[in-house]
């Protein structure tokens, strides 16, 4: 007698993903995009990764952050009971909310964060328009 398998459209879905995109002990940062004066910035905690493994990019008003961060010294012996501590490459595609000056942009790190400041272009400065009020004749 055969066993009949309920039918599952998902099923294998994880190999597939897994075989489209391996991974390779790398993360994805975590951002924050906000807006400060006529500026866009953009933070991501990159904590233990050593600035100059780095790497940023503006093009078409998409700002990519990618770098590696790897283990000093590994020590094989250890039993751990969980390991969350990120390792490997890592790589971030953040589109901006509005067009930028890519030219003009500056990238700081300090404590750990990574902060990248671009200013607005022109045509996306907000702009005041006059009212004109016409009086009835």
């Amino acid at each position: 007698m055969t066993k009949l398998i309920r039918w599952d459209p998902f099923q294998g879905m994880d190999s597939l993903m897994a075989d489209m995109w391996p991974s390779r002990g790398g993360f994805v940062p975590a951002v924050d995009v906000y807006e400060q004066g006529e500026t866009v910035v953009v933070e991501a905690p990159l904590a233990g990764i050593d600035p100059n493994d780095v790497k940023i990019s503006i093009e078409n008003d998409v700002l990519t952050i990618e770098g590696e961060t790897s283990k000093k010294s590994e020590v094989d012996d250890k039993n751990y009971y969980r390991q969350e501590v990120r390792m490997g490459s890592f790589h971030r595609v953040v589109s901006l909310p509005v067009s930028v000056e890519a030219g003009a942009a500056k990238a700081e790190f300090a404590d750990g964060v990574l902060k990248v400041t671009v200013p607005k272009s022109e045509h996306a400065k907000r702009k005041s328009i006059p009212v004109e009020i016409k009086k009835k004749e």
